[in-house]
């Protein structure tokens, strides 16, 4: 029974740093996705592309997206050796805070590529475009979220 009771500790502890790393990670990157979907409807729903504009901009998109996946799987790792360090050390050891920097790194990265993909998107746009799709961002950017 001593051993059962060990073994379900570890794996109470193990989920509880795993969900935690989901919320964690959840909340990092959904400050991301409000900017780049208010930007992808005004890009797609109001600024009346043309059919090469439409074109390029599908093939930026489908560049970013294989990227966006990789490091959104790169974090989905992340959070999981996250949650084992938290597991072996049941508390903020080094082996959790290493854990936690790689997370942050790879978030920096995908925050960094978003915004390049942006402004990639940017410029594929006339300027007219441009200046309704800067003042989208900047507000997208700066308005309270909900």
């Amino acid at each position: 029974m001593n051993n059962f009771r060990r073994f379900a500790v570890v794996a109470l502890v193990a989920f509880i740093a795993a969900l935690g790393g989901v919320f964690v990670g959840r909340a990092l990157v959904t400050r991301l996705d409000p900017p780049e979907t208010e930007l992808h409807a005004i890009l797609h729903d109001k600024l009346a592309l043309d059919a090469a504009q439409r074109a390029q901009i599908e093939g930026l998109e489908q560049q970013f997206a294989v990227r966006k996946r990789a490091l959104e799987q790169q974090m989905r790792s992340d959070n999981a050796r996250l949650a084992e360090a938290i597991t072996a050390e049941h508390g903020y050891g080094p082996g959790v805070q290493a854990a936690v920097d790689r997370s942050h790194v790879v978030m920096g990265e995908l925050q960094k590529e978003t915004l390049q993909h942006v402004f990639r998107l940017r410029g594929v746009l006339r300027p007219d475009q441009a200046r309704t799709f800067d003042e989208a961002a900047v507000k997208a950017l700066t308005e309270p979220g909900e």
